[in-house]
């Protein structure tokens, strides 16, 4: 046999070797993505129908067809069965009037705990001459943990933690503490700043992560900031980044632009505007329980249409606008830290020329909660969170959807935000079923 042919030979027996030795991987986001929606959308018609009647025990048929073509309750067609969202139930309570009223009469809310708590501390915060203020140190301890069996033992697990940034005037003094395993830091330029670790499964043990850390955290006050604003640098990097577009969730559609130019029709002053565009989301948009972000085309488009949103789409929905109107804005999220309810939040940042990057958590919106003799003693309150913030944050993103480092292999369970830490091995990504994540948290 011939040189040639020998070399030849021993190339294909080498990537026949190879191929056996490689596990099969036959991903693709399609086959990801209907498993996601099948993960969202798990309650039948039954399931729905008992958990409404709850609270409305002579609930129809004919109801439930009305709220669910209206939308009112969110519905999908999954493999050829309509299955409705896992927390649309409980949602129809909070965007229908009616069945909110219903709701109200049975159970009596009352102002909750991290209202109470505003009421007390932003009329502070509006005393103080200082722009940041009433720092707030954290000690976190946070677990992510794996399954036990969800990947195969021996075999390597990759793992993203959040981890709080350290180039914020806001948040202050980051001190790593410990990891349960060797670990690197994201590069600070990162968008979305994390712990990395890797671990071996182990067959029948869970796999756990966890660090530990410190951080001060600010409150943050701009008084006044309606008269010090100068005009834009239309032609600075700065304003160009965050004016412009960027799919598929800043997108300026025709119906996001007819909105915004209705709502800020006569308004030149970009603080008045965002103003005009921050009150409008807050009466017009009540919070409701999410799906995941990964699972929806246009986050500020599926706002419009389902006529609620939780903290991040509503808060992608006004910056958006914000952009579309010429004035910079950029995602910002993490971790809210109200003593006794710490949860996972996302708010934003617009730019001021004149006064600079301030915060906005168009969620918190307009409060509801108080009347309007206590607004009227406490000029400043309504509107707080357009340009203020309180000091129980835990700041781990800049923007959303930007690669982190170092980088995934598979798309990440949370496509747009990061938050509760991603996972994956060579298999493919971990989804959130396979792993659960706890935070312990010290006010120092």
């Amino acid at each position: 046999m011939e040189t040639r042919q020998i070399l030849y030979l021993a190339v294909a027996l080498s990537c026949i070797i190879s191929c056996k030795e490689q596990p099969k991987n036959d991903y693709s986001w399609e086959k990801d993505l209907s498993e996601r929606l099948a993960a969202d959308f798990c309650k039948s018609r039954d399931e729905i129908k008992k958990e409404i009647s709850k609270y409305i025990p002579s609930v129809t048929d004919a109801q439930i067809d009305a709220w669910t073509e209206s939308g009112s309750l969110e519905s999908m067609e999954i493999d050829g069965r309509r299955m409705y969202f896992s927390r649309t139930a409980s949602n129809l309570f909070l965007v229908d009037p009616k069945c909110k009223v219903i709701k109200d009469s049975i159970e009596h809310p009352s102002i909750d705990r991290g209202d109470r708590t505003k009421m007390t501390m932003i009329p502070e915060i509006l005393s103080c001459d200082e722009i940041l203020q009433s720092p707030q140190r954290f000690r976190i301890k946070y677990t992510l943990a794996v399954k036990a069996d969800a990947v195969p033992d021996g075999k390597v697990i990759r793992c993203w933690l959040p981890y709080p940034r350290s180039d914020l005037k806001r948040q202050t003094d980051v001190k790593f503490l410990s990891s349960s395993s060797p670990h690197t830091f994201s590069d600070p330029s990162c968008m979305h700043s994390t712990l990395y670790m890797e671990q071996i499964a182990k067959k029948g043990e869970p796999t756990v992560f966890s660090e530990e850390f410190e951080f001060t955290q600010h409150a943050v006050h701009y008084p006044d900031i309606e008269n010090h604003l100068k005009p834009y640098d239309t032609k600075s990097e700065l304003y160009r980044k965050y004016t412009s577009q960027k799919a598929p969730h800043m997108v300026f559609s025709k119906r996001i632009k007819a909105i915004a130019d209705s709502l800020t029709l006569g308004i030149d002053n970009p603080y008045l505007q965002a103003k005009a565009l921050f009150g409008w989301i807050s009466h017009s948009f009540p919070w409701a329980g999410a799906r995941e972000y990964s699972t929806l085309e246009n986050i500020p488009e599926y706002v419009l249409d389902a006529r609620h949103g939780d903290c991040g789409q509503v808060t992608l929905l006004f910056l958006t606008m914000c952009r579309y109107k010429g004035i910079p804005a950029h995602f910002q999220s993490g971790f809210q830290l109200w003593p006794g309810q710490w949860n996972l939040h996302d708010w934003g940042e617009i730019y001021f020329e004149g006064v600079g990057w301030v915060p906005v958590d168009q969620s918190y919106g307009l409060p509801d909660y108080v009347d309007r003799a206590f607004l009227d003693a406490h000029p400043g309150y309504e509107y707080f969170y357009l340009g203020g913030m309180d000091h129980y944050r835990f700041i781990v993103n800049q923007d959303w959807g930007c690669p982190l480092d170092p980088e995934k292999k598979y798309p990440r369970s949370e496509t747009v935000d990061f938050q509760r830490g991603e996972v994956e091995w060579e298999g493919g990504n971990l989804y959130f079923p396979q792993w659960s994540y706890h935070m312990d948290i010290e006010y120092l």
